[in-house]
This record gives C-alpha cells, sequence and structure tokens, in this order.
C-alpha cells in the first residue's frame, strides 16, 4: 500500500473542513458558557446530559484513531475477528444497564477513585488514581495523537511532532475551557461526522471491488470470497504468518471464535473479557463512565448505553470491513516481515482516503478523521484532569481547597497532562507493535487487578480494603512476571502469548488472593459496606428508569440490542463461510 505522494484538497474540501470546525467551535462554546463555580458543573456537567448525548459522548470517546487506525490495520491481518473488540461490549454493556446504572448513581461520586476509597482503602484509592491518570496518558491520549499524527503525516506530508502538537492543541481545547458539558456535546456534533465519513469509505471501498458494472452487493461478495483465502494470492497470504497470528496451520480470517493462541482474540476473551479487561473499561474507567455519572437521571443513563450498544453494532462496518477490503484489494502487503507488517498496515485508512475519495469529498473525511481524534483526546483529557484535582491534587496538597480553585487546577492540570502526551506519542512508532495491539496490550495489564477488587467488592460484604490492597500491588507484579517469563524462557506454553490471555490469567489470580487475604484479615468495618458501596439485592431498585412506553423502553431497545449482536456472531462464527 504505497501512498501518493500528495493529497490534494479542492476548495469545497477546505469548505467542508472549516464549516465542521466553526460548528464544533460554536457548540464547544455554547455548551461551555455556563458559570463553573462548582466541580460538579465542570467535571459533571451539572448532571444535565440527555440520553443521546450520554450515548454519542460515550461512543465518540471510544472512537479514536485506534480505530481509523489501528483497528483496520489490525482486521487486514487478523480478519473479522477483531469486530469483537466492539460485539464482545454486548456483555459489558448489559451489566452496566441492569446493575452498575442504578448502584453507581445511587452513590453520587465523583470519581471512580472516590468510591474505591469508601468501599476499601485510601491507599487503594491513590494507586488507582496515579495509574489512571498513567494509562490515560501512556494508554490513551500518546496513543490517539500519535495515530492523527500518523495520518496527518501520511496525507500532507507534515512532520510527525508538528502533526502531533497541531492536533493536540486544536482537539484539547474545548476539554480545558468548557469541562464536560462541552465535551459531551461537541461529541455529540462529532459522532454524526465521524459515522457519516467512515460509512462512505466503505462503501467506496467496496464499489471498488465490485468494478464499474457491479453493486454494492457484488463488492461485498467478492470481499468475503478473497477473505475465504481459498485461491492465490490470498490463501499464500494467509498461510505466511498463520503460526504467528494464532499458532495454526490453517487461519480462518471470517470466524469471531478463534483458538486460545491467537494473538488479539482468543477465544477465552468472549467472556473472560468480561471481567478482566470489559468491566474496568466501561465501567470503572473514568473517561468513559463519567457520561453516566453526568446523564441527568437514570432513565438517560440507561437509554445513552443503549444507544452506545447500537453504535458498537454499526461499528465494525466502518473500522473492520475497511481492514477486510483492503486485504481483499492487496494480499501482497502480506508478504512482509511480521515485524513490519502490523506498521505498514496501521497506514490502511490514510491510504483508503488517497486513493478512493474524490476531491470535493476529502474535506467531510478529514472532518471524521479529526473528530476521531477530537472527541477522545477532549474525553480522556477532561476525566484525567477530573481524577488528578479531586484525587491527587485535593488529597495530597490542598484538602481545603475552594470550587473556583479547583476547577482552576482542573483546567492547569489537562494542559500539563496534554503536554506529556505529546512528547510521549513521538515514540510509539518504535515499538513495532501496530497501534491496536499496542493499547490492547496495556488495557490487558492495567484493568484485571482492580475489575477483579471492584467486582468482588461490590458483590461480597466480606472482602476488605486489605484484601484489595494485595491483590491490586501483587496483580501488577504477577502481569510483569507473566510478561517477562514470555519473554525470556523459549518453551512456553503458547496459549500464554496473547495479551487477553495474560489478562486473564491475571484476573483470576487477583481474584482468588483477594478472597483468601480478606478472609486471613478482620471484615470490614460497617461504613465500608453499606448499601451505597456494595449491592444489596433486596434494595436496588433495577426496574426504576426503564421508560413509560414499548416505544421508549430500556427493555425493548437492549434486547433487539443484543439479539443482533448474537445474530452476528453466529452468522460469522465459521459456519456459513
Amino acid at each position: 500500500m504505497q501512498g501518493l505522494e500528495h493529497f490534494s484538497l479542492a476548495p469545497l474540501d477546505y469548505l467542508a473542513f472549516g464549516a465542521y470546525f466553526v460548528l464544533l467551535s460554536l457548540v464547544g462554546w455554547w455548551a461551555g458558557r455556563h458559570e463553573k463555580q462548582q466541580p460538579e458543573d465542570y467535571f459533571l456537567a451539572g448532571r444535565t446530559l440527555p440520553w443521546y448525548v450520554v450515548g454519542s459522548s460515550f461512543i465518540a470517546s471510544n472512537i479514536s484513531t485506534e480505530h481509523f487506525v489501528g483497528m483496520i490495520g489490525a482486521s487486514f491481518v487478523y480478519g473479522i475477528c477483531v469486530a469483537m473488540t466492539e460485539w464482545g461490549n454486548v456483555l459489558s454493556f448489559s451489566v452496566l444497564i441492569w446493575v452498575f446504572i442504578p448502584f453507581l448513581l445511587a452513590s453520587r461520586v465523583f470519581t471512580t477513585p472516590e468510591f474505591i476509597h469508601r468501599r476499601f482503602h485510601p491507599a487503594l484509592r491513590q494507586i488507582f488514581a496515579v495509574l489512571t491518570v498513567v494509562s490515560n496518558v501512556v494508554a490513551f491520549l500518546a496513543a490517539v495523537l500519535y495515530g492523527g499524527g500518523l495520518a496527518l503525516h501520511k496525507l500532507f506530508g507534515w512532520s510527525l511532532p508538528v502533526a502531533v502538537v497541531a492536533l493536540a492543541v486544536v482537539a484539547g481545547v474545548w476539554a480545558i475551557y468548557g469541562g464536560l458539558r462541552s465535551v459531551a456535546w461537541t461529541d455529540f456534533l462529532t459522532v454524526i461526522f465521524m459515522i457519516a465519513g467512515g460509512l462512505m469509505v466503505t462503501l467506496l471501498g467496496l464499489k471498488m471491488l465490485a468494478g464499474p458494472d457491479g453493486s454494492l452487493w457484488d463488492g461485498w461478495q467478492e470481499m468475503i470470497r478473497r477473505n475465504q483465502a481459498l485461491e492465490s494470492p490470498w490463501r499464500e497470504a494467509v498461510a505466511r504468518h498463520a503460526q504467528r497470528m494464532a499458532a495454526v496451520a490453517h487461519y480462518d480470517r471470517l470466524s469471531v471464535f478463534q483458538p486460545i493462541t491467537h494473538q488479539t482474540n482468543p477465544w477465552p476473551s468472549l467472556i473472560l473479557g468480561l471481567f478482566s479487561v470489559s468491566i474496568w473499561y466501561n465501567v470503572i474507567n473514568q473517561f468513559m463512565i463519567q457520561r453516566v455519572l453526568g446523564a441527568r437521571d437514570m432513565y438517560h443513563a440507561r437509554m445513552g448505553i443503549v444507544l452506545a450498544g447500537y453504535m458498537k453494532v454499526l461499528m465494525p462496518l466502518i473500522v473492520v470491513v475497511p481492514g477486510l477490503i483492503l486485504f481483499a484489494q492487496y494480499p501482497e502487503v502480506m508478504n512482509q516481515p511480521w515485524d513490519r507488517l502490523q506498521t505498514e498496515a496501521d497506514k490502511g485508512y490514510v491510504h483508503m482516503l488517497q486513493t478512493l475519495i474524490p476531491v470535493g469529498l476529502r474535506g467531510l473525511f478529514l472532518a471524521a478523521l479529526f473528530g476521531a481524534v477530537q472527541s477522545t483526546v477532549n474525553s480522556v483529557l477532561n476525566s484525567t484532569a477530573t481524577v488528578f484535582t479531586l484525587d491527587i491534587y485535593r488529597r495530597w496538597f490542598a484538602p481545603q481547597a475552594s470550587h473556583r480553585h479547583l476547577v482552576r487546577v482542573g483546567m492547569v492540570s489537562a494542559a500539563v497532562i496534554l503536554a506529556v502526551s505529546i512528547v510521549l506519542a513521538m515514540y510509539i512508532e518504535r515499538l513495532g507493535s501496530g497501534l491496536f495491539v499496542y493499547i490492547q496490550s496495556l488495557y490487558a495489564f492495567f484493568a484485571p487487578p482492580f475489575s477483579a477488587v471492584f467486582v468482588l467488592g461490590i458483590l461480597w460484604r466480606r472482602i476488605n480494603g486489605t484484601g484489595a490492597l494485595v491483590a491490586v500491588v501483587a496483580g501488577f507484579l504477577f502481569g510483569l512476571a507473566v510478561k517477562l517469563y514470555v519473554q525470556l524462557v523459549p518453551d512456553h506454553p503458547k496459549w500464554l502469548e496473547p495479551f487477553a490471555m495474560q489478562g486473564i490469567i491475571n484476573w483470576a489470580f487477583c481474584s482468588v488472593l483477594c478472597v483468601v487475604v480478606s478472609l486471613m484479615t478482620p471484615p470490614p468495618r460497617p461504613e465500608q459496606i453499606t448499601d451505597d458501596l456494595t449491592l444489596n439485592w433486596s434494595k436496588l431498585d433495577i426496574f426504576q428508569g426503564l421508560g413509560t412506553r414499548w416505544y421508549n423502553s430500556v427493555v425493548t431497545w437492549w434486547l433487539l440490542f443484543v439479539v443482533l449482536v448474537l445474530g452476528l456472531m453466529l452468522w460469522f462464527s465459521g459456519l456459513f463461510y
């Protein structure tokens, strides 16, 4: 996939992108114009967000260059199984809707570290807060800025440092100015552009495969046929790296169910990934759950996640199918050495922009790509500043600080965090593993210890702070030990290589250790196991905030979402292709 030397833009392209930027600025200013005297106003949008903004912001915060650059590159290499990163959220979204939203809204917390402090131990709160800041900077902000900078570098020939700095400054301004209210409403606008632009790339790609006289369905059929890899040159392309992808002789690119040795999507992660990563990402990860905490009420929080679920159903059409199209068109790229293949595959989306999008429409697609960067940078920046201000600065340095002072600290800390992320973004390309694998492997390292103690802590009142603290500290040491073992011991089990399997093993280790230590030490104090800190099923009103009619019912739309995901998983189970 050799890129074009120059990506030309017509006046209409500049007009389209300029109109998007002006409209984004107006929305950001309008939403953030309110007085920001109270932390609740700045960090939680005054708890006023409607369901369509909650859901749109939840997804826009999640969609980034990890998707437009990383997931398209990963699907080029691994096939349709990468879609499970999106469809697999059906489990965590369902648990979030039916269990965690009623629970978290009843607790009235600002941040998840605050909840961890009240339920477990103040030291654990600080560990979680610090690691939240670190993971947000390393696994989210730096990676997103790198992916966006890479796109601008390939499109326009900008140097990577200039591209990263430009994106960071433009994307971060509304998070610093208006807090969550500006972030959420600009996300609502951004997700429209991202979906429209992403779908157009997919449709044009299918048209390319179909030929000038073929239909979109013809293009789809041709994409499926070539990804089955039953004939040359696609068969040889898959066979070349089958051992590296899944340690198998024959690799199925069109199945979401992959062997336990698969590098990115081993089959145990379909279920156990809920506990090892998804709970952390969707429930206790501050930059995602902050939208839920900012919702008007329980109905708007729940229906927002239902809307996010439907967007997750749609996302593979935008960020996975293009990778399948690229493989169908350029199988020879797979002939590269493994350590270069994934880095080259990350350039796939930009290549599609260069070769498929006519002059006059490119401005829309640049808006979609920029929106992916802007929405995630805004969201992660706001939530990271929230955790730093309320859980680190206020607790360690200024416990008596005024509300106005805390808001100012939030703005300043956001600017500093953005600067650090810019520096780190310059070094990601040297890792050579591809953007998607880089981010997902960090998730699998940071998530399991906290997912284990969080779920155990709210389900079982006997779990205490000592058990949770020991499990988290030991869990990170265990995670490092497993990675070193895989790197240094040649005859290690192959199923231990995938980062998802390492995460699952670490989660199981932390869960057992947390239970054992808790039972060996005194039980938690009564104020640590109240009904707003642990689940009391007799008092938890899970049937509140479900809507008033069948057509606006959370139950109706949630059930349809679940059926759609299960149907897609069955269709791509290997039985039909």
